[in-house]
Order: C-alpha cells, then sequence, then structure tokens
C-alpha cells in the first residue's frame, strides 16, 4: 500500500510544506492564531451591533466556525497547487502521485489542529461548557481530513488542465463561508429551507463541533454517520477521478 510505503516521503513533504509556510513570514505560525481572531473580531463587531444578534457565548461560536472553516478552505487551495507545483517530482520520478496531494493535506491539517489546540485555553477563559466529550475531537478532525483529502484530489488533477480553477474555487468559498452556519445561528434559517441547508456537509460538521467544544454535549451518531459517509464518498470520488487524469498530467505540466 502506498500509504505505508512511502510514509517517510510523505512526511519529508509534509514537513517541507510547513517549513515554507511559516519560515518565510515574519511571524509564522502566529498568524494561525492572529487571522482567525481577527477576523473574529470584525465580525463579532458587525453581527452583534449592526444585525444585534444575541447568542451566548458568541464570540466563541464564531471562532469554532471560523477555524473549522479554515482548514478546508487552506487545505483545498494549497493541495489544487501540489501536483503543478512539484513538476520534478511528476515528470522525473515514478512515485504514486496521490502523495503529493496527501502531504499537502496533511500539513494544512497539522496547522488547523495548532489552531484547535491554541482554541482550547479560550474555551476555559470564556466559559464555555467543557466536557470529557472534548475527546470527540480526533475522530471528527480525522473524519474532516477524509472530506477535505478527497475534494482536494479532484482538484488538484484538474488544476493540471484548468489553471483558471483556483479563481473559481475561491468564489466557491466565499459562497460556501456564507451558506454554512458559520457568523449566524441555524435558527435563522427558514424552516422551508432547512431540510436543505443541512445536506451541506460543512453545517453538520461545524455544529458538531461546536456540540462538543462548546457546548459539551455528546455529538448525536447520525451527524458522525453522516460525516463519515461523506469522507467516504469524497475520497472514493476523488480517487476515481485522480486515477483517471493523472496519465497526462507530465505532459500538460
Amino acid at each position: 500500500m502506498w500509504l505505508v510505503d512511502y510514509r517517510d516521503l510523505i512526511w519529508n513533504l509534509t514537513i517541507s510544506d510547513l517549513k515554507v509556510k511559516y519560515q518565510s513570514s515574519v511571524l509564522g505560525f502566529a498568524w494561525s492564531l492572529l487571522n482567525p481572531l481577527l477576523m473574529m473580531l470584525v465580525l463579532y463587531f458587525v453581527f452583534m451591533n449592526v444585525f444585534r444578534f444575541e447568542l451566548e457565548n458568541f464570540a466563541l461560536y464564531l471562532l469554532i466556525g471560523i477555524i473549522a472553516w479554515r482548514f478546508l478552505a487552506n487545505g483545498t487551495m494549497t493541495a489544487m497547487g501540489s501536483i503543478v507545483g512539484r513538476p520534478g517530482l511528476v515528470t522525473k520520478l515514478y512515485i504514486p502521485r496521490q502523495i503529493l496531494v496527501m502531504s499537502s493535506v496533511l500539513s494544512s491539517f497539522i496547522s488547523s489542529i495548532l489552531e484547535f489546540a491554541v482554541l482550547i485555553p479560550l474555551l476555559f477563559i470564556l466559559g464555555a461548557k467543557v466536557t470529557p466529550n472534548i475527546l470527540f475531537f480526533p475522530v471528527v478532525h480525522g473524519i474532516y481530513f477524509l472530506i477535505v483529502y478527497g475534494i482536494s484530489l479532484v482538484l488538484a488533477s484538474l488544476f493540471v488542465y484548468f489553471r483558471d480553477l483556483n479563481q473559481v474555487w475561491d468564489v466557491v468559498m466565499q459562497a460556501g463561508f456564507f451558506l454554512s452556519p458559520i457568523v449566524y445561528p441555524i435558527t435563522t434559517i427558514p424552516a422551508a429551507f432547512l431540510g436543505y441547508y443541512m445536506l451541506n456537509p460543512m453545517t453538520v460538521l461545524i455544529e458538531t463541533y461546536r456540540e462538543f467544544l462548546l457546548y459539551g454535549v455528546t455529538p448525536s451518531l447520525v451527524s458522525f454517520l453522516f460525516l463519515l459517509a461523506t469522507g467516504a464518498v469524497m475520497v472514493a470520488v476523488g480517487t476515481l477521478v485522480f486515477k483517471r487524469l493523472e496519465r497526462r498530467f507530465a505532459e500538460e505540466i
């Protein structure tokens, strides 16, 4: 299995991605904390003072949604260029090319874990109901990794042929940000649209994070199964698309 056979290469590429990401900036990893915090402050001011939201622990509510969303946005955008960005490994070496996508998503996954780790002290300081249910985090975040990896396989393979895809995906991410319950509660969604709204995996995922991180409750089994099925489908579809398109990667790059 390529995951086992090439585990050292995957790990080295992941560390390389992390070094490039953090060593080239003055504040390094601090930006991973400052970025969601600053965004949270802006959104908190707008929605508390302009839209008059009255939601308990609204700052943490926003922060959990923003940090969760960042893994999808950063992970998929970075992984999209993982094949094109390493032409030498694609054209001169015979390796499973999905390794490049895997290592890229893995570096974003580690960054996301660090961001959530910084969030934990804030949960205590700002009065969240922290319970042993917080231990669900590794399971949910592992399922989230499958979802991001599956989407990234599709994007990375298509980007080899369609270089405008990053612009299109950027628009999709902006729309998805406001179509997911990141800055507003689900209770604001009209009942007539709620069924369709809950079909969005990011809605279920973000609400699941809030259940065990913010409210201290056990996530529902239905949510777990829905997310697990979504992750499995994403990886299956991503692998299928990647396998069909990778034959001409070397020619196109």
